[in-house]
């Protein structure tokens, strides 16, 4: 009954990390930090080796299983399929019809799970605030550019697969945001919604080769750097608020590739002048609320989180 309690934990700790890759400027690595599996996470992700291989052709099926630790994988892995089957449509509406709303929540939540994250770090120094204030920087740079053209073909989708992983796994680097700069984000959301087996299954080979190559190096780091590297990353959060707020005046338009409309470039203007540039209402009492909701949503889990693994 206690391990089946965990796993329920589990995989809902899998759902909140795959709803938050859904949305671009949110990363599930960020959930999977405060939420306190990341570093099993990335360790479980690095037992994929040599001798796991091994175990594997040799058909030691049930030593394999444990040297990889499947069932805490296949469980979260679940968890996250799960969260992006069911919910990318509803992350599509409410992005097309509510932005101002959800923008607002993943606003809230981005700062709070930043400051979170800044607290594990015990000894600051220089070079941490350094690395803080150049991941800010580098975020704020990066969450400006405009989504590029990028090649409509199967190749490339394998390719935006294992660079995007790459910014999953990381606290504070969206996964979602980078397949938006590849020009992938529409087509992967696409393919999920009508469930188009060939995109997803090299999207998702792709998404292997780079957690496999990835993890290492982010493990190494937060072996032998640890403050600073949980400061660049805390950076690059609060620079992607620059992506996420939620006023924005729409420069130009695109069509895509289903004939639709779509924002192409954008800039952040202030809710008091939203009304008068846009001719839509701010809806900054709605934006408050969302925004507090976010903070008090990542508190919650922080804090569920933390008396769940002191038992």
């Amino acid at each position: 009954m206690y391990q089946l309690k965990n796993y329920i934990i589990l995989f809902l700790k899998g759902m909140a990390m795959g709803a938050a890759d859904l949305v671009p400027g949110v990363s599930g690595g960020s959930i999977a930090l405060i939420t306190g599996i990341y570093e099993r996470l990335l360790d479980s992700i690095k037992s994929v080796d040599k001798t796991a291989l091994s175990l594997l052709f040799k058909l030691e099926i049930h030593a394999f299983w444990k040297h990889i630790n499947g069932r805490f994988l296949l469980t979260l892995l679940i968890g996250i399929l799960a969260s992006i089957f069911t919910l990318s449509k509803i992350i599509t509406f409410l992005l097309d019809n509510h932005p101002i709303p959800l923008w607002s929540f993943f606003c809230g939540l981005i700062i709070i799970s930043a400051l979170i994250i800044l607290r594990d770090i015990k000894n600051w120094s220089i070079a941490v605030i350094i690395a803080l204030i150049l991941g800010t920087i580098i975020a704020y740079w990066i969450t400006g550019l405009p989504p590029t053209s990028s090649p409509d073909t199967l190749w490339f989708t394998f390719v935006a697969g294992a660079i995007a992983i790459c910014a999953m796994i990381l606290p504070g680097i969206s996964g979602s945001f980078i397949l938006l700069i590849l020009g992938q984000y529409e087509r992967i959301l696409q393919a999920v919604n009508q469930k188009d087996l060939l995109t997803l299954g090299l999207f998702a080979a792709g998404c292997v080769l780079g957690i496999l190559s990835f993890s290492r190096v982010i493990s190494w780091l937060l072996k032998h750097y640890y403050a600073v590297t949980i400061g660049l990353l805390s950076g690059f959060m609060l620079g992607s608020i620059n992506k996420l707020w939620p006023w924005k005046q729409v420069i130009s338009y695109r069509i895509s590739s289903s004939g639709e409309q779509k924002p192409f470039l954008t800039e952040n203007i202030l809710p008091q002048h939203y009304l008068s540039v846009t001719g839509e209402e701010s809806l900054i009492l709605y934006a408050v609320l969302a925004f507090f909701f976010g903070i008090f949503l990542v508190l919650g889990i922080e804090r569920t989180a933390y008396y769940i693994n002191r038992k």
